[in-house]
């Protein structure tokens, strides 16, 4: 509620809430209290993961980067509260995400991660230490085709569709290991006859120190892809 009073300035906020208990729950506390005060305040839930197999459970995970993003250029541009919340809401609508860990978690009652058995990859894993399931792997290109596979079986994509492209580390992978990463998503997509118009490589969705990364498809239009593209100066982006 503090955050919401230091930047309201009459036109109405967006709360882009990922999809866990907590965040859902205080979220629509705030919205209600702030309301009562004649601060509008409107919510766009992103729920990505596609590991997750009922769709109202999925939880939050790299769609609200692209949610965030594109509801901050709508905003510059002067649309309306309405306006910025329907084209953010689409982009989280059109987005799928799936993450996999290469050790287990580290949260602080850790001494270190545990490392999973050789050639062993947690597949579905949260950025708050939720588990996955462990599989046996045989490389980069099989863990590429476990977490794409997923995402394109849960999305209507057709040949020919452009796609922006997330692949964020967890906290704990060297940036050339996601760039290998990266080289064989892109591959894989191109081999399945999409076209990769935009993509971000680096940790921008982390789980404090583990291995591993998280992988975001959005669908693209030309509308997403104008907002996208306009400037932005954060610490996190800047274009």
């Amino acid at each position: 509620m503090a955050a919401t009073h230091a930047v309201e300035q009459g036109a109405g906020v967006v709360y882009i809430v990922k999809n866990y208990a907590g965040a859902v729950f205080n979220s629509d506390i705030c919205v209600e209290e702030l309301n009562r005060e004649g601060i509008c305040v409107r919510k766009v839930l992103v729920h990505d993961d596609v590991s997750i197999p009922d769709t109202a459970n999925r939880r939050g995970l790299g769609a609200a980067l692209f949610a965030i993003r594109i509801a901050g250029a709508a905003a510059e541009e002067g649309r309306t509260l309405e306006q910025v919340v329907s084209v953010s809401q689409r982009a989280a609508d059109n987005a799928r995400s799936m993450g996999f860990a290469t050790n287990m978690d580290t949260l602080p009652r850790s001494a270190h991660a545990a490392p999973l058995d050789e050639n062993t990859v947690e597949l579905g894993v949260g950025i708050h230490g939720e588990p996955g399931a462990e599989r046996r792997v045989d490389g980069i290109a099989e863990i590429v085709e476990q977490v794409l596979q997923p995402i394109l079986d849960d999305f209507p994509y057709q040949t020919g569709d452009r796609v922006l492209l997330l692949v964020s580390g967890l906290g704990g992978t060297p940036p050339l290991e996601l760039y290998l990463y990266f080289q064989h998503i892109h591959q894989f997509l191109e081999r399945r006859g999409l076209t990769v118009e935009r993509t971000l490589v680096g940790n921008y969705l982390t789980s404090l120190g583990r291995g591993g990364c998280t992988v975001t498809l959005m669908s693209l239009d030309d509308e997403l892809l104008d907002l996208w593209d306009a400037p932005v100066h954060t610490p996190a982006l800047h274009w």
